[in-house]
């Protein structure tokens, strides 16, 4: 975990830290099979040759922007990173835990002698690339009983919310330069295609469903030259909605702002499709097994260091971002900082926590389950500089190893 944190590897780029899982569950007895979906990084180790499927997720990627050094109290990118990568997301946790589950219960069906197959799939790019989509499209879960994976979190708990479905696109303008001043006539801008757009989203997003999201960012402006008419410009965009119908039809709305703009200003538009996420189902019988486990194991258990630098950190939380965190999820930001504590299960839930994943792929082909597990302090933000530097030390990683198989 602490290797794979250093290396920090991007997405689609973690050769490195896909080794390392590999390595190691071979020498475990895994068989390994390499270049899943025609991914480099992208694996299966599995052990077992009949008996049920469990399949375990493990993921590795890096955030990028990210870096981070561990266990500083203020934004410190790591010496010579020159703005590089960081594990803002618990990667580094969640793949090395899940890969320790694998063998947990690989030793457990070679003790005891039961029937059983147990696989590791080795996930790239889960940050916006969606590897696992790719590896569910290329049919590896097909034979797969039971799907478990978990999230490093401030809180433990079986998660219950669904996540929301993505659609990731870029939209890009061609026009025509002139000078800005004494042939404006004779150009065609681009940059006002993407502003048109840009507005056209602000005015359609009281129109969509409530779970909805539509974020973007100006990936190309056409220039900095204020009189030379830009010719090209470019914006990258997520659509997000709890739904997958609804999240389609959403985008197909913004792709259609995209062309209205384009015939304003007498461009041309190119919608560029990247890449896409279902959202999750979760199994609730699963659910209820998992939770049972979890309420008899408990969490993580924290030491006195532990507790007071993560108090530390979480003095270093904007206060109204802090409590937002905690909000209906049964976390104080006056308890410890690092919660031991062990939430409630509702298979009723309905409700959608913001964020997506490509978990959500597998969940509709596989029945599947996830937990949540408490690795950083209570109100901490994901995607933060807070988490990377929440670097855990070696007996807490063993804490963490031993709680996620409960599941």
């Amino acid at each position: 975990s602490d290797a794979i944190w250093a290396l920090a590897e991007p997405v689609f780029g973690e050769q490195v830290s896909a080794d390392l899982h590999r390595n190691a569950l071979e020498h475990a007895g895994f068989r390994i099979s390499n270049n899943i979906a025609g991914i480099p990084t992208a694996f299966v180790a599995e052990w077992g040759t009949e008996g049920p499927v469990i399949g375990l997720l493990g993921e590795y990627d890096a955030l990028a922007n990210m870096s981070q050094e561990g266990g500083a109290l203020a934004p410190q990118p790591v010496s010579g990173s020159d703005g590089g990568n960081g594990h803002g997301c618990g990667h580094h946790l969640l793949g090395v835990a899940s890969h320790a589950a694998a063998v947990a219960v690989a030793r457990f069906l070679e003790a005891t002698g039961r029937p059983g197959r147990v696989r590791f799939y080795g996930c790239p790019a889960e940050e916006g690339g969606g590897g696992k989509t790719f590896m569910v499209r290329a049919g590896v879960f097909g034979d797969v009983d039971a799907a478990i994976s978990w999230h490093p979190s401030t809180r433990t708990a079986t998660m219950s919310t669904s996540c929301l479905a993505m659609i990731s696109a870029s939209f890009r303008f061609e026009g025509r330069s002139a000078h800005a001043s004494s042939t404006p006539h004779l150009g065609r801008s681009a940059l006002d295609a993407l502003e048109l757009l840009n507005v056209g989203v602000q005015f359609l997003r009281e129109h969509i469903p409530s779970d909805a999201r539509i974020h973007y960012a100006i990936t190309d402006t056409g220039g900095a030259s204020p009189n030379v008419v830009q010719a090209s410009a470019a914006a990258a965009y997520l659509v997000r909605s709890g739904q997958v119908d609804d999240a389609l039809a959403v985008y197909e709305r913004v792709t259609r702002i995209a062309q209205g703009a384009a015939l304003m200003t007498d461009t041309t538009s190119r919608a560029d499709f990247d890449t896409a996420t279902s959202n999750v189902i979760h199994n609730s019988t699963l659910g209820v097994v998992m939770d049972r486990n979890l309420q008899a194991f408990g969490g993580p258990g924290f030491d006195a260091e532990d507790q007071v630098f993560a108090a530390k950190l979480a003095e270093t939380l904007v206060d109204d971002a802090a409590s937002s965190r905690t909000e209906g999820v049964g976390l104080a930001m006056t308890g410890p900082a690092l919660s031991e504590h062990v939430g409630s299960y509702d298979p009723d839930d309905r409700t959608f926590f913001a964020g997506s994943t490509d978990v959500g792929d597998v969940s509709w082909v596989v029945p599947t389950v996830q937990c949540w597990v408490a690795c950083y302090p209570v109100g901490t933000v994901a995607h933060s500089w807070q988490w990377v530097s929440a670097v855990l030390p070696a007996d807490t990683h063993c804490q963490l190893c031993a709680t996620v198989p409960t599941g």
